[in-house]
């Protein structure tokens, strides 16, 4: 089964690697940016054919290890 694993800043936090990465576009011309967040995308293929383990699973595996918990948020999400 196919994964993918979102995990973005919550609110609130500081995020200077999307302020200089905006920076940066603007610098190349692109003067529309106006707010940019980075994030991280795990695409996990797991030996799992039930649908609802495969998320428990991927859950934990966002919170134990993935996901900074204080500092990020995660989404989960079969695809297929």
């Amino acid at each position: 089964m196919k994964a993918r694993i979102t995990i973005t800043l919550k609110s609130g936090v500081l995020d200077p690697q999307g302020k200089a990465i905006q920076h940066t576009l603007d610098d190349l011309g692109f003067e529309g940016v106006t707010k940019l967040r980075q994030g991280k995308i795990f695409d996990i293929e797991i030996n799992e054919t039930d649908k609802t383990k495969a998320e428990t699973q991927l859950t934990a595996m966002s919170e134990k290890l993935l996901a900074n918990m204080v500092m990020e948020n995660y989404s989960v999400e079969i695809l297929d």
